[in-house]
């Protein structure tokens, strides 16, 4: 079950991505490193308070899932209790996401299709590198579980 749930969550993310980028890679410019930001706007392509709104979006939509679906597919679903199981088979769920993103949506469909080429950008590519990438390896190794930790042991105290 955990499996599927976790499935479940990278369909939710492509849907996001799918959603974001219906009118072209622009309105996930949000993901971009702030040369490729600072670019479009200069190019007339999305103002500066769009790409705020856009993140507001885009981050409720990622994260409200990620911190209440999760929880409830685990506790109300799959019926677990207990730190450990909660914990568990939250971080299971966090990790089939997040090695999802990091690996279709990041590696694979930003970084080797044109999907997400943003016109009067190409010089910026890769659009994923360095600092950004390592931060977003670190927070989907470390990050997600100390998360599912955090609300595991929410769970277990308040229920």
């Amino acid at each position: 079950m955990v499996v599927l749930e976790g499935l479940v969550m990278c369909l939710w993310l492509l849907l996001v991505c799918v959603v974001g980028i219906a009118d072209g890679p622009v309105g996930l410019v949000v993901f971009y490193e702030d040369e490729v930001k600072k670019r479009v706007v200069e190019l007339g392509l999305i103002t500066e308070e769009k790409i705020k709104r856009n993140s507001i979006i885009t981050f409720a939509a990622i994260m409200l899932p990620m911190l209440l679906l999760v929880p409830y597919m685990v506790y109300g679903i799959n019926g677990a209790r207990g730190f450990t199981e909660i914990f568990w088979q939250m971080t299971a769920i966090y990790l089939i996401s997040g090695l999802f993103d990091r690996l279709f949506i990041d590696w694979y469909w930003v970084g080797h299709t044109k999907a997400w080429v943003i016109e009067g950008t190409e010089d910026l590519q890769p659009y994923i590198y360095g600092k950004t990438l390592a931060v977003k390896w670190l927070s989907t190794l470390v990050g997600f579980p100390i998360g599912a930790a955090v609300i595991a042991l929410i769970l277990t105290k308040v229920f």
